[in-house]
């Protein structure tokens, strides 16, 4: 008995010394939800009307909850630092503004995501929309998940949205609403202006999300996201090896090229198979990394 009076003492001390201990750290972590930031933004260098009451407040309400999503805005900025790499130049190459990468970031997270939908990859195509963009979909081989191949898709869609909308702007949004959406809205509403159009709740945050994580991104210490730049994800270097025949077993292809078969998986996930048969001889080609794993 006394050992448990002793015992009904101590516990609400115990209590009070973890309450002031939190309290103490509470007030060491970054009060992020009165931070300024800008609002003369732009996306592709088309204006932001921040000058309206609405699209100032769901300006707001993106960038307040992108910037206290601490560990999820975390991550998306380590994956960027390897992942933007790759997307950068395929923007570049087809003229197609750079800010299009953040598109990436709030469809996927920048990785190789699965959707309710069945969309899939890092710029998440549904099956119809990926062959109509002449990706490969089969059991074996699916080129949403080739990060390379999909970005390209993915530029020709934009750009074939942005020749029908005549801006960029309604071009992301379409993205998410579908051009025949789009269109239909801007039909009976009688006005092109993305912030100016009555939308679905998904499709009219769906702009405004992209440039929250924009300016989060491009300025992250100023959001308090202080990551050093070896925490940073790399960008692994790769060699490719071209491939014009079956592979009647991927693990054993692997390790003919001093490799295992999760790390051909991991830089490959456009192979979706344990083989790859290729009766007409197509060329593929195969990512086998050169630094990052211990020999």
């Amino acid at each position: 008995m006394k050992n448990l009076h002793k015992t009904l003492i101590l516990i609400p001390l115990f209590i009070i010394c973890g309450f002031l201990i939190y309290a103490t750290s509470y007030q060491n972590v970054p009060k992020k939800n009165h931070i300024e930031y800008p609002t003369d933004m732009d996306f592709c260098g088309e204006k932001v009307p921040t000058n309206q009451a609405d699209v100032k407040e769901r300006l707001d309400r993106e960038m307040l909850v992108n910037i206290n999503l601490n560990a999820s805005t975390a991550i998306l900025i380590k994956r960027a630092n390897k992942v933007f790499p790759i997307i950068e130049p395929i923007l570049a190459k087809y003229n197609v503004p750079d800010d299009f990468k953040y598109l990436a970031v709030i469809e996927s997270g920048l990785i190789n995501a699965i959707s309710p939908s069945g969309a899939k990859g890092v710029w998440q195509f549904m099956p119809g929309t990926a062959k109509e963009s002449k990706l490969e979909v089969t059991d074996q081989v699916d080129e949403r998940y080739h990060i390379e191949k999909s970005t390209q898709a993915a530029c020709e869609y934009l750009i074939k949205a942005k020749n029908k909308f005549g801006n960029w702007t309604v071009a992301a949004a379409s993205y998410n609403g579908g051009m025949t959406g789009l269109q239909n809205h801007i039909n009976f509403q009688q006005t092109s202006d993305y912030y100016s159009l009555w939308l679905t709740d998904e499709t009219s945050r769906y702009v405004f999300r992209i440039l929250a994580l924009k300016e989060i991104m491009k300025n992250p210490e100023k959001y308090g996201y202080l990551i050093p730049k070896e925490a940073l994800y790399p960008k692994i270097s790769t060699k490719k090896i071209m491939v014009d025949s079956t592979i009647t077993n991927l693990s054993t292809f692997a390790i003919r090229q001093g490799i295992n078969y999760k790390i051909l998986k991991t830089h490959n996930q456009w192979l979706r198979d344990k083989k790859l048969d290729n009766p007409t001889k197509k060329i593929y080609e195969i990512e086998i990394p050169l630094e990052g794993y211990n020999k």
